[in-house]
């Protein structure tokens, strides 16, 4: 039996792998999309629902605690407190699946709730998680995607090779992130 060559094995590596992360390179790439996009709108949540509210806030910032936030926000709603940032005249209130956002000098204010956008949601998640095993996945798939771009440059011969042309257009694909690091930094 004649021994398989390089080119062989690299197509095979570069081939296999991307099929076995072909779903998940789909979810990162989408995701990903959406969260450079956060700033135009939220990728995970959507508003169902606005209610207007009002609290009775203390007088001083300093008396506004988390026991004292989530006594008195079960006026407000059912949904379970999870903590509150103070920012100048505004205090904002996030709770499970919805957040207040209270006019400190007022009370006024409105409560949101949101649910989740589906299958979008789950995949920015992805991207945001600290669980560790997913943590250990997504390192073993950044080595996979090394494997796939390495694989990647040496499946074509001729004129279409890495040594012939391919090395100029990852060069210029290195030029662009460089380019963004230096002016956007």
């Amino acid at each position: 039996m004649a021994k398989k060559s390089s080119k062989y094995w690299h197509r095979t590596l570069h081939r296999d792998i991307a099929y076995f992360y072909v779903g998940l390179i789909i979810a990162f790439s989408i995701s990903g999309i959406a969260l450079n996009h956060r700033q135009d709108f939220d990728s995970q949540e959507y508003i169902v629902n606005t209610e207007a509210v009002q609290l009775n806030l203390p007088s001083e910032g300093s008396d506004i605690t988390e026991s004292y936030l989530k006594n008195e926000t079960r006026s407000i709603t059912d949904h379970e407190f999870r903590g509150f940032r103070l920012t100048g005249d505004n205090l904002k209130i996030y709770f499970e699946d919805a957040y207040a956002h209270i006019n400190m000098q007022t009370g006024v204010g409105e409560i949101e709730y949101v649910e989740t956008i589906p299958v979008l949601g789950q995949m920015t998640t992805l991207h945001k998680t600290t669980n560790i095993w997913w943590i250990w996945f997504s390192d073993i798939f950044g080595v996979a995607m090394l494997a796939i771009a390495i694989t990647g440059m040496f499946i074509s011969n001729g004129n279409n090779s890495f040594k012939k042309r391919g090395w100029k257009l990852a060069i210029l694909g290195l030029v662009f992130p460089f380019i963004f690091l230096i002016f956007l930094s």
